[in-house]
């Protein structure tokens, strides 16, 4: 597989590395994935890396599978970040339209994006996006794409993603221990609604709701604008610890049982059935409820979607999104979770499978995939863009791009020090 036409993607989940290798062809519109691996993740609580070496270990055993289904090595990808090191800030940049006859040009554009870029940052921060919302062209307001018309004056209103620093360096650091260098790295819900969203969804208003398993991420769209973004510090691995201390079984045990019996409403389930734990494991015995695990499941779940509708409220979209909410994550295929959304958020809901791929598709046709493929569709946009990248009818200025190459140039002399 030749290397200019290859794009990777690496998912570094709280639960689960995965790692996808495509290929953009020629005479395709699809990317064809020839590469998947998944690995367990170890190192990482919440999307943020607390243990640099296991963290490259999990991500080293997830390129390797891919590596050998795909029959090539790699040494560049996109990777996706989230955790609750990420905050978001409303901002604006206003600049003269350079040109003499007032045309406004892709460099004003970058000029005033670079001034909403603009803001008093804490030494301990850095911006990972710019997602300008809408511009303003002398006394016309919101307006979407303001390239080639005429004006004096032009203004951005514009959103800003944050990460701590020391959250991207670690990053950065146990994929360059993983043998791997960063050409991006994108915010978890932005890749996901790339591989999820349709285009009329966003034009419509809806929001994605990916239950990951450390924390569960939403982004809004309305009118084919990002309005709003958020990381919330609960996902389906906390369902699963609840399960684990409600039947006092261990984690693995819990797990197993989430799986095979776990479901998001506990009314559709018999009060007399019980579940025989030994199953699970030969040091365990006797019966637990299945009611009871159905109950426990259902509480966790209820506290995720008051919090997602909260998210909405503070935005003024709680019930009023027409295109309703599309859950993905390994959350969203817990049985009966269409119900129990749709009775808290008062919207239309549906799970989201990745489209627009070709390939190994067996293997990624799952809502855990979506971070995963959304990356796959953001390296084919930076390719084709340069430095923009596109998504959902919003340019995305990614000032994180630029200084990537100086994290991972500045890591690498950082560590050398330290080598014989």
């Amino acid at each position: 597989m030749s290397r200019n036409n290859a794009i990777i993607g690496i998912d570094i989940g709280s639960s689960n590395v995965r790692t996808l290798i495509a290929q953009q062809m020629r005479d395709e519109d699809n990317i064809r994935i020839v590469g998947v691996g998944i690995a367990p993740s170890f190192g990482i609580r919440r999307g943020a890396i607390i243990d640099i070496e296991e963290a490259a270990k999990a991500i080293s055993e997830s390129v390797a599978m891919a590596e050998r289904m795909s029959g090539s090595e790699i040494t560049k990808a996109y990777v996706s970040i989230g955790g609750n090191e990420i905050s978001l800030e409303n901002s604006k940049g206003v600049v003269a339209i350079g040109r003499a006859d007032g045309e406004v040009g892709e460099d004003d554009i970058n000029r005033v994006i670079t001034e909403a870029q603009a803001i008093p940052l804490p030494m301990n921060k850095d911006i990972l996006h710019i997602i300008p919302k809408k511009y303003r062209l002398d006394d016309q307001d919101n307006i979407k794409n303001p390239l080639g018309m005429r004006g004096v004056r032009l203004e951005v209103e514009a959103l800003v993603v944050e990460s701590s620093a020391a959250h991207v360096k670690n990053l950065t650091k146990s994929l360059y221990q993983a043998g791997l260098e960063v050409e991006d790295i994108a915010l978890e819900p932005l890749a996901s609604a790339k591989s999820i969203l349709t285009k009329k969804q966003k034009e419509l208003g809806v929001v994605l709701v990916n239950i990951g398993g450390g924390t569960t991420s939403l982004v809004v769209f309305e009118e084919g604008e990002i309005l709003h973004t958020a990381i919330l510090p609960v996902g389906a691995g906390h369902i699963t610890n609840d399960i684990a201390i409600g039947l006092r079984t261990s984690i693995d045990v819990a797990e197993r049982i989430k799986l095979e019996y776990g479901t998001a409403s506990c009314r559709e389930v018999n009060r007399k059935e019980e579940i025989d734990i030994s199953r699970f494991d030969s040091q365990e015995e006797g019966f637990v409820s299945r009611y009871h695990v159905s109950e426990i499941i259902e509480a966790r779940l209820i506290e995720i979607f008051e919090m997602v509708q909260n998210e909405l409220k503070k935005i003024g979209k709680a019930g009023l999104l027409p295109a309703g909410v599309v859950l993905v994550g390994g959350g969203a295929k817990l049985p009966l979770i269409n119900d129990l959304a749709k009775e808290i958020l008062k919207l239309p809901i549906q799970i989201g499978f990745p489209n627009g791929f070709s390939g190994i598709m067996d293997k990624v046709d799952d809502p855990s995939f979506a971070t995963a493929t959304g990356l796959l569709l953001w390296g084919k946009d930076h390719c084709l863009n340069g430095l923009m990248g596109v998504s959902g009818g919003n340019i995305i200025w990614d000032p994180l791009m630029k200084k990537t190459g100086h994290v991972v140039d500045n890591m690498r002399g950082w560590i050398k020090k330290f080598l014989p």
